[in-house]
């Protein structure tokens, strides 16, 4: 009996990727969520390795440092979760920037989360961001995308969506339910579906109202 319990909770652990270029801290991360009982499936200190070994690996949840000798973690996030959407990503940092908060927003990140947070906190912070919970202030999210649209520049997160998914949104903006844009486009109800999940993934949405709501606010699609 014993026995079944621990490979129960080896089954339903947290698959996490750490991505940092300084030892000790992606060690101690590893030492706190091992603690937690999470699973530390891989770790790197170069944002262009990550890139390549995230989507390999399908962590659950890949925790990213803000800022790399090579790169910056929520450059990672927007190229892992343009390949796997399913891919949760935290971005860890040491600064508080505004500028960086509503990039990792439209990179599609489930939190910002600054160094200085508890153990605790952090650790909660993943399992929010593992069920596919959002960190940030709905406010906070709706003004990042707002800013979008004040600045007339295009949505970063448009650029990685497949034209089938594009078209999909467009659609969704017309009002079309999955049976009719299925109709439309020649495709089985459960495709649309499918199509449907991983674009909302892929712009941070978690309903289809939330992408209705977005292309009438930014009339990018």
């Amino acid at each position: 009996m014993t026995t079944t319990a621990v490979e129960d909770t080896r089954i339903d652990a947290i698959r996490v990727f750490i991505l940092d270029d300084h030892e000790l801290v992606r060690q101690g991360l590893r030492d706190l969520l091992e603690h937690e009982g999470m699973d530390i499936v891989g770790e790197s200190d170069s944002a262009h390795e990550a890139g390549r070994r995230i989507p390999a690996l399908k962590p659950d949840v890949a925790v990213l440092d803000g800022r790399l000798s090579d790169g910056t973690g929520i450059e990672v996030c927007r190229e892992v979760r343009s390949v796997d959407p399913r891919i949760r990503c935290l971005i860890l940092t040491s600064y508080d920037d505004d500028q960086a908060l509503r990039a990792a927003i439209l990179a599609g990140a489930s939190g910002y989360v600054l160094k200085q947070i508890r153990s605790h906190d952090l650790a909660n912070a993943i399992r929010r961001a593992a069920k596919g919970e959002s960190l940030f202030d709905p406010i906070l999210r709706d003004a990042a995308l707002r800013g979008i649209v004040a600045g007339g520049m295009p949505d970063p997160r448009l650029d990685v969506l497949s034209p089938q998914e594009r078209r999909v949104l467009e659609l969704i903006g017309h009002g079309l339910t999955n049976r009719q844009i299925g109709e439309e486009l020649r495709l089985a109800e459960k495709t649309v579906k499918n199509y449907v999940s991983s674009m909302l993934a892929k712009l941070g949405f978690e309903r289809r109202t939330q992408a209705a709501l977005y292309l009438t606010q930014t009339g990018q699609a």
